[in-house]
């Protein structure tokens, strides 16, 4: 009888500590199962990291843009700072600022798509008029900026800057139907209208009452395609009729054009040949007739 009940009193112990055992070790296995599930998903992690790293498909190789017309579009692309760049490098809002900050440009967006698309999407400032300076020409922008020209505009009014050489002022003749101004007046407006300046230098800009007095000009004679400049006696340009027409600057070239027409008319009456006509004065108009 004792024998048996020692036998008990083990095989009790030994089921106690089997209770014991058994859950201890599925916490073990638990743990070693979720360390290794742990470095799985790290060597995924690193794996998955390289690839992207490593692949050209994560790439901005190519790089379209839209609405450029004038702007060269690989200086476009090299502005813009993403070309070659990862996809995780990429920075859309610093990319359109760069763009946003060129010559020509109004506003910039770009775009980016995984896991390499990209896009950007200019809308450049059209130019009002060309202004040129021997050789170069410049594109005039609605503030009276120049910036260089890009390309060849079709169609745009063109201004010349006029520098002529120095001549002594004429003898002015009054025009028809006007009184003849004194000496000192005549001999003060044939300066202005022979232009004998000598401001030869760049300009900055374009001042506004000479853009807004050409562009009048060009909207009520659309057959004129090209002005000339001069500081001292404004905006001209060569009548078909074989002299020059000189208009000054400013927003009432409507009635320096009618008082144009009427002294034309009146002098081609009298069959006098002018070789320039100036109504930058609507109010004294005058004239040089050819010999």
């Amino acid at each position: 009888a004792r024998t048996a009940q020692k036998t008990a009193q083990k095989r009790k112990r030994r089921n106690s500590q089997e209770r014991i055992r058994r859950p201890l070790s599925g916490v073990v296995g638990f743990i070693v199962n979720t360390r290794w599930i742990s470095l799985a998903v790290l060597a995924a992690c690193v794996y998955a990291l390289y690839i992207i790293g490593s692949d050209d498909r994560f790439y901005l190789n190519v790089i379209p843009v839209e609405g450029a017309s004038t702007l060269d579009i690989n200086h476009i692309v090299e502005e813009s700072g993403l070309a070659g760049r990862h996809i995780f490098a990429a920075d859309p809002q610093e990319a359109a600022d760069h763009l946003s900050e060129m010559d020509g440009v109004v506003t910039a967006t770009v775009t980016l798509h995984w896991p390499n698309d990209v896009l950007i999407t200019l809308r450049e400032q059209p130019p009002l008029a060309t202004w040129q300076e021997g050789d170069v020409a410049y594109w005039i922008d609605a503030d009276g900026g120049l910036s260089p020209a890009r390309s060849q505009t079709i169609g745009l009014l063109n201004i010349i800057s006029e520098i002529p050489a120095q001549t002594p002022a004429p003898r002015e003749s009054p025009a028809a139907g006007e009184e003849a101004a004194s000496e000192e007046t005549a001999t003060s407006e044939g300066t202005d209208a022979n232009m004998d300046d000598s401001a030869g230098a760049a300009i900055a800009f374009v001042p506004q009452d000479v853009l807004e007095g050409a562009l009048q000009l060009r909207a009520l004679r659309p057959n004129i395609e090209q002005l000339y400049y001069r500081p001292s006696g404004g905006l001209s340009y060569q009548d078909g009729r074989g002299w020059r027409a000189y208009f000054g600057t400013g927003l009432d070239m409507n009635q320096k054009l009618a008082v144009y027409e009427t002294v034309v008319a009146k002098l081609l009456e009298q069959g006098i040949r002018p070789e320039y006509i100036s109504v930058s004065n609507q109010n004294k108009p005058y004239y040089r007739a050819l010999p």
